[in-house]
């Protein structure tokens, strides 16, 4: 049977730039989630494909993601940014993630397996080593709040669960980088570390009130904290 080449290629271009695509969102996405990223803060479309060593149309792609998901957004002047947040945004935005991320500990208490277990134990410790440095920087230090939430919720045993949680925090990151990029005394006391230490505590245990708990009391914590120094949208 003869097979016509133009037609295999034409199959093949569109599932290559699909790549590409997936790829930029993923980085992008990761950018956001890990909270390096602050809200107002530009998004250069041509800086972004130079970064990822892509052309325009994959970035372009990835926005357009991000956008649909309100994770940026456009502005009158056609700059893209990450979005404002309001107080009253933030909160409802807290509210709706303790319940999901609190099921979400209080599953990984009672499914988790030894590999779980080290893995959560991992990223408390890295967590706690940064935090303790006199001058711990701040962007890795996000990052690796993100990394032991992730931990958590992983061990659920649930990949739709995490995928709705990452959605959640395509919106959230940006703002928790208010919390802990605060100061060094934040980080040392302003509750993360002991409540961390507390879901770590409580998924050994295998509690699930006690982890759901502490992922609450995280979450309200920061929460409180970035409401209460006024740095939200009006």
């Amino acid at each position: 049977m003869r097979l016509d080449n133009r037609d295999t290629l034409e199959r093949i271009e569109p599932l290559d730039r699909q790549t590409l695509g997936e790829r930029a969102y993923a980085r992008l996405s990761e950018l956001l989630v890990s909270g390096r990223m602050a809200p107002g803060e530009k998004v250069s479309l041509r800086g972004a494909a130079g970064a990822l060593g892509v052309s325009m149309m994959p970035v372009r792609e990835a926005v357009s993601r991000l956008v649909a998901d309100r994770a940026l957004e456009v502005t009158p002047n056609r700059a893209i940014r990450v979005p404002m947040m309001s107080a009253a945004q933030f909160r409802e935005l807290a509210d709706v993630r303790i319940s999901i991320e609190g099921h979400a500990a209080a599953q990984a208490a009672s499914r988790r397996t030894e590999d779980d277990l080290a893995q959560i134990a991992a990223a408390e410790a890295a967590f706690r080593r940064q935090s303790a440095l006199p001058d711990p920087d701040s962007g890795l230090t996000v990052g690796l709040n993100k990394d032991f939430h992730f931990a958590v919720y992983a061990a659920a045993g649930s990949p739709l669960l995490v995928e709705i949680i990452r959605g959640l925090w395509l919106k959230a990151g940006p703002v928790i980088n208010l919390d802990l990029r605060a100061s060094p005394d934040r980080l040392r006391e302003g509750g993360a570390l002991r409540f961390h230490a507390d879901a770590l505590a409580a998924i050994r245990a295998r509690d699930g009130a006690a982890a759901r708990a502490a992922i609450a009391a995280d979450i309200t914590g920061a929460a409180d904290f970035i409401i209460s120094r006024g740095a939200l949208a009006p």
